[in-house]
């Protein structure tokens, strides 16, 4: 994820979105170029023109030196299965488009998400259920690290689900401000300290006025 230094990931109206350098942009594909699958939320790919890909030819030559396929699995998450059937994401064919949804999908969502998509999983009745969702996509698909991007409820869904382990997040010179502005993790949220997410700080990389920073995160073994 990139952030600016307010924590924000978009502004308020969700119009401004694309705000990190151009080598932000080289690292999500460096990471993209280590995973089997990218996933991100349904409004991040109806607002974004986005295809959740390797990039260009030497990201791909980086995967298959590394054992991976060409192509990344692409995995889209809507719980409602509310997706624009226009979305970028769906203009290019690479490779598999996967939607993970729930029981709240009517019908006619469910008929054009096939249509669009290479496969569909109900993952839960009201709630997507990622640690069953996870679980699928390794055992159908043989995902064994798999890249978040967003956006914010996505990943506030699969902090809260203990499903993190490590975070890439870039530190931005901007200030978007508002207080409605989507930040990292949104969603409910914890109710006490005690229940946050712990994390630690792996590395610091300054490239210019930008932050690089991954941290993992601290498994509870309660």
């Amino acid at each position: 994820m990139a952030m600016t230094a307010d924590g924000k990931i978009a502004s308020a109206n969700r119009a401004v979105s694309s705000f990190s350098s151009a080598r932000d942009h080289g690292h999500l594909l460096e990471l993209r170029a280590t995973a089997d699958a990218v996933m991100c939320g349904a409004r991040t790919a109806d607002l974004n023109a986005i295809n959740l890909g390797p990039g260009p030819a030497k990201f791909r030559r980086l995967r298959q030196r590394r054992g991976l396929a060409e192509y990344n699995l692409r995995i889209l998450v809507s719980g409602s299965g509310t997706i624009n059937p226009r979305a970028h994401i769906f203009t290019e064919r690479f490779s598999p488009i996967i939607v993970l949804t729930t029981q709240r999908a009517g019908k006619k969502q469910l008929e054009t998400l096939r249509r669009l998509a290479d496969d569909v999983k109900n993952c839960g009745r009201t709630q997507i259920n990622f640690r069953t969702a996870l679980r699928w996509l390794r055992e159908k698909w043989g995902v064994k690290r798999l890249l978040c991007e967003g956006g914010g409820e996505l990943n506030g869904a699969i902090f809260e689900a203990g499903l993190v382990d490590e975070l890439h997040l870039t530190l931005c010179p901007k200030i978007l401000g508002g207080r409605a502005a989507a930040t990292i993790a949104d969603g409910v949220g914890v109710q006490k300290l005690s229940q946050a997410q712990q994390m630690r700080l792996k590395s610091v990389k300054r490239e210019g006025d930008d932050l690089f920073l991954v941290f993992e995160a601290v498994k509870s073994h309660g």
